[in-house]
């Protein structure tokens, strides 16, 4: 693994001048995918139909950028630059994010939707565990029918770790649960979702490149697959009818494929809101989160 130098203050400006660059996108919400997911999360899903809300979350199986072959950097995602910021340091994660759902207008099996997103912010930050960019995209997804979802997606670009620099200290997880399910986060079950999403980047299926290259354990579980199955667990346990109209998460620790790990939810009293959070095998937190129900 080479390290990085550090970002100049020249370099910083220029990866903020993207702040403000727009781009749409369009799609047609098929049933297809969603029926992959299904069976992905181990659901006993009786086949979507034309109409049918799309579940919170499932969104993203739309809207996938596709870059061509030959455009692809090393580590599997679309070159640097264009709609995001050319950021110089190797590792990048989806960091966490903030929803909300119209209740009133679900984007539904059958829909021509649009998305519309906005760089809103490129933060750089300097600390112990070293150099990060911070990059927010602001996302509005639409329909016929006018706005169906709104979307804050946090990326946080990072330098590889110096030799010998210790980890970031864990957190402990809580341990009253009402609502728990353990995930094994095999290779096949890492693949299907990435094949969902069309996310080529290597961490998350390439154990040579994952171990050798970024220097990890094992396998990187998806963050974005973590918060899918926070939000199935409240599918899975929620009163009948209830739906999510807000959910905010934050990654916290990374997760891999070699041993299972748990996602937990605790309602309130009322069930109108759910304390979610994952933890791995030792009891450390990897992600927390709320959703807010009606």
């Amino acid at each position: 693994m080479e390290t990085t130098p550090p970002l100049a203050a020249a370099a910083i400006a220029r990866l903020q001048e993207w702040v403000g660059r727009t781009e749409q996108a369009r799609d047609d919400i098929g049933a297809a995918p969603l029926r992959g997911l299904s069976a992905t999360l181990d659901r006993a899903d009786a086949p979507p139909q034309p109409g049918d809300a799309v579940p919170p979350l499932a969104h993203w199986l739309y809207f996938l950028p596709q870059a061509p072959q030959g455009e692809l950097g090393p580590d599997g995602h679309p070159r640097r630059g264009g709609f995001l910021p050319p950021v110089p340091l190797p590792r990048r994660m989806w960091a966490g994010g903030r929803l909300g759902w119209e209740a009133a207008n679900p984007l539904r099996v059958g829909d021509a939707a649009r998305r519309v997103s906005r760089i809103a912010s490129v933060t750089h930050k300097s600390g112990r565990s070293g150099e990060m960019v911070f990059v927010l995209v602001r996302h509005e997804v639409h329909n016929a029918r006018g706005l169906a979802l709104t979307e804050e997606h946090d990326i946080v670009y990072r330098a590889a770790p110096l030799p010998g620099s210790p980890p970031a200290a864990p957190q402990a997880a809580g341990t009253r649960a009402p609502w728990r399910r353990e995930i094994v986060p095999d290779p096949v079950l890492l693949f299907r979702y990435s094949a969902l999403t069309f996310n080529g980047h290597r961490i998350h299926y390439d154990r040579t490149y994952v171990t050798q290259e970024e220097g990890y354990p094992g396998l990187v579980v998806h963050g974005p697959l973590i918060a899918t199955l926070l939000l199935d667990l409240v599918r899975r346990n929620a009163a009948p009818g209830a739906c999510v109209t807000r959910f905010a998460f934050r990654a916290v620790r990374p997760t891999f494929d070699l041993h299972p790990f748990f996602v937990n939810g605790r309602p309130s009293a009322d069930g109108r809101r759910v304390e979610l959070w994952a933890h791995d095998h030792e009891g450390w937190l990897t992600m927390q989160g709320e959703a807010e129900l009606i």
